[in-house]
């Protein structure tokens, strides 16, 4: 009987031991744009099955909120902005224009251009304004005939909306004041409202209209408002370099860029 009370202890203490190693896994915590969360989402699950040691946080949400918490003292790994304003702001790399806090936070040597995506001017099913482009948003809008949904001025697909408008030699306080836009803290609102029907129309990433079905009816060219460039970089603070390094990698990999190209992205380190 002891022999047998014996097995049964160490066959407990072994399979306890099995368990508590499965449970070990490293916890990467993934700060990244709002644009990202279906795409990231599913690379999720697909970086589950190439690195089962390690489990994916995310943390979604407008870059430059993002960028505040991690200023703030947030735990994070990767960092992945909408644009480069955001990151450069955490990069000691860059001069006093670019991060005027000295901030010192982007692990150097990690940092890329992940990728571009696009602006686009999405409206609701149906389109029932019958808007056609940006060239006839801004008639519309200067004659105040139409609602536009953008993002915040702090958020980078706000700050791309305000230069549209500037390219069109719109003024932003005026519209606001005319009750002709209305805001959203990030993408995923703007496109929210786009898709509620509750504006004529919104300034999103060409990705975003895809991922909710919508019918983008224009995008912006380089000239309107720059390049999209999405940058990522291993943060300094992390506690988990290699790990972050591998996850880094996998994103400029085939797998993930298959991804990002599925909804419209393009990868831009493959």
């Amino acid at each position: 009987m002891k022999k047998v009370f014996a097995a049964m202890l160490a066959l407990a203490l072994m399979l306890g031991a099995v368990g508590a190693v499965a449970e070990e896994k490293t916890e990467l915590v993934v700060f990244a744009a709002a644009s990202m969360t279906e795409t990231l989402t599913r690379i999720q699950a697909l970086y589950a099955e190439v690195a089962p040691e390690v489990e994916l946080i995310f943390n979604f949400d407008s870059s430059g909120t993002l960028k505040t918490q991690i200023e703030e003292g947030a735990d994070c790994d990767v960092f992945i902005s909408a644009a480069p304003k955001q990151m450069n702001q955490l990069d000691a790399s860059r001069d006093a224009d670019a991060n005027p806090g000295g901030l010192d936070f982007v692990l150097q040597g990690t940092r890329i251009d992940l990728l571009e995506n696009k602006v686009a001017l999405a409206v609701p099913e149906g389109n029932p304004a019958g808007i056609e482009s940006y060239d006839d948003l801004a008639a519309r809008l200067a004659e105040g005939r139409v609602l536009l949904a953008m993002g915040n001025a702090d958020v980078p697909v706000g700050q791309y909306t305000q230069k549209i408008l500037a390219y069109y030699h719109l003024d932003e306080a005026d519209l606001a004041a005319a009750g002709a836009v209305t805001y959203g803290s990030n993408v995923k609102e703007v496109t929210t409202q786009v898709a509620e029907a509750a504006v004529d129309c919104g300034i999103i990433y060409a990705t975003d209209a895809f991922s909710a079905g919508l019918t983008a009816v224009d995008t912006a060219t380089a000239g309107m408002c720059g390049q999209v460039i999405y940058p990522a970089a291993v943060l300094n603070i992390t506690k988990h370099e290699d790990a972050a390094r591998a996850f880094l990698d996998y994103l400029t990999g085939p797998e993930a860029s298959a991804v990002f190209e599925s909804v419209g992205f393009s990868p831009l380190s493959k």
